[in-house]
């Protein structure tokens, strides 16, 4: 008994040590293969039945990847076909859009001013401001370098300097050219104004027809703004401005400039009561600067606007105005027709995209820029900074006072603006209200 005892404790022993040397084998060739993370390389030595279920398990993890890879591609495929028909039908849209315009202008009496003015030049958003600065002036920059060399040997001879001529002298036609060097600047004379018109506006006879009808040259100045910007886009600056920044550095780098089709500032914001003794509407929009691209629809309106309030003045017989009161100018060629211009294309969702409503409240005390659709509104200040002029006070000290216009004088003018909106100073001098005559007849005298 004690020998088959002892036997069946070493066949026990020898089972146990057989079974734990295998396993011990099986840890090494795990341990060996552990970097390999692929399970084709274990399952053979699994059972079978394990085996199948883990190969069935990858495989059909495999294929589920597989599967979502492609609805990926396919949805990225779908996706950039989608945004190349837009691109597509955006572009025929516009292609058989200018055809239309083609069409309806190729029977010219059948086109309307405004289609007329459409096609001729069409509006691109998408394209840059154009590097054009345009002014006008009774003298051309040679002229005004002609004009300085007289009244300076004028002086020289002692002989007496005219106010006129004082006022011509003080004139600096290339400011804006000297702080906009990559620009091209033009001053333009009435002889010069009347050619381009005829030129640009060959083949819209009435918009040549209502500017050589407008009565006095106050009138066509207002209208050659509005007519040059459409033609050729850029600048527009009244001779009695003064360029405080470049015009590259108008636009706030938050604000993409191929967004930006025109820019403008604000005239008037009424705080007192009485603006109406001086101003149409109790918010405007100043003329004395505007930026534009080519063919904006703004600038074709007041344009549409303007011809025919003209030719139906022509027609009644009542081209007779004050022009002495600003209301009338205003309201005929100025800032009121401008303003109420602009006010209109906002709240046309058609043409602005806003879908809500858009009033001077929306400008009222604004002390930033704000673009609206796509045109970018400046506050009242940022194209009428006011200057400082030197005052000595009682103890003899001069210091810097801030003037202000009396018809301004209300407490919008007394905010200071930030130096980054310090764009242009506007001194009002109306030079075009003088007659061009005592220009010519001044500098004939000396």
């Amino acid at each position: 008994m004690t020998k088959l005892k002892r036997g069946a404790i070493i066949r026990r022993l020898v089972v146990a040590f057989t079974v734990g040397f295998f396993i011990l084998i099986g840890l090494f060739k795990l341990k060996s293969h552990h970097k390999d993370t692929d399970l084709n390389s274990l399952i053979p030595n699994l059972p079978i039945d394990i085996r199948q279920n883990l190969l069935a398990a990858t495989n059909d993890r495999k294929h589920d990847t597989e599967t979502m890879q492609k609805f990926e591609e396919l949805f990225k495929e779908i996706k950039k076909n989608q945004e190349e028909q837009s691109k597509q039908l955006e572009k025929q849209r516009r292609l058989l859009d200018s055809k239309i315009q083609k069409i309806k202008v190729q029977n010219k009496k059948e086109a309307t001013l405004r289609e007329s003015l459409a096609f001729t030049y069409e509006y691109d958003q998408s394209r840059k401001l154009p590097a054009y600065i345009w002014q006008l002036y009774p003298t051309d920059k040679k002229q005004q370098l002609e004009l300085k060399k007289k009244i300076e040997q004028a002086r020289a001879e002692g002989k007496e300097i005219s106010q006129e001529m004082s006022d011509t002298e003080q004139v600096d036609l290339n400011k804006w050219e000297a702080k906009n060097p990559g620009f091209v600047h033009e001053v333009f004379n009435h002889v010069v104004m009347k050619a381009l018109v005829q030129h640009f506006y060959a083949n819209i006879p009435a918009v040549v027809e209502a500017f050589e009808t407008l009565p006095s040259d106050i009138l066509k100045v207002d209208f050659f703004k509005y007519l040059i910007l459409y033609a050729r886009g850029g600048v527009y600056a009244d001779i009695d401005t003064d360029p405080i920044q470049a015009i590259p550095n108008w636009i706030p780098e938050n604000v993409n400039p191929k967004s930006v089709g025109l820019l403008i500032g604000i005239e008037h914001d009424a705080e007192l009561p009485g603006w109406e003794n001086f101003y149409v509407r109790r918010l405007q929009f100043g003329t004395w600067i505007i930026q534009a691209k080519p063919g904006h629809p703004i600038i074709k309106e007041v344009i549409a606007r303007i011809t025919e309030e003209t030719l139906k003045r022509k027609r009644e017989n009542n081209l007779n105005v004050n022009l002495r009161n600003n209301l009338n100018l205003m309201s005929w060629t100025g800032s009121a027709l401008f303003t109420d211009t602009i006010f209109a294309y906002f709240n046309n969702y058609l043409k602005s995209g806003i879908s809500t409503p858009v009033t001077w409240r929306e400008f009222h005390k604004l002390t930033e820029p704000v673009l609206l659709s796509d045109v970018l509104v400046f506050p009242r200040g940022s194209f009428n900074v006011q200057k400082k002029a030197k005052v000595t006070d009682q103890s003899g000290t001069a210091k810097d006072k801030l003037v202000i216009n009396e018809e301004e004088a209300d407490p919008l003018d007394k905010i200071l603006l930030d130096k980054s909106l310090q764009l242009v100073s506007h001194n009002i001098e109306n030079f075009w209200k003088a007659p061009k005559q005592k220009v010519d007849q001044a500098a004939k005298k000396q």
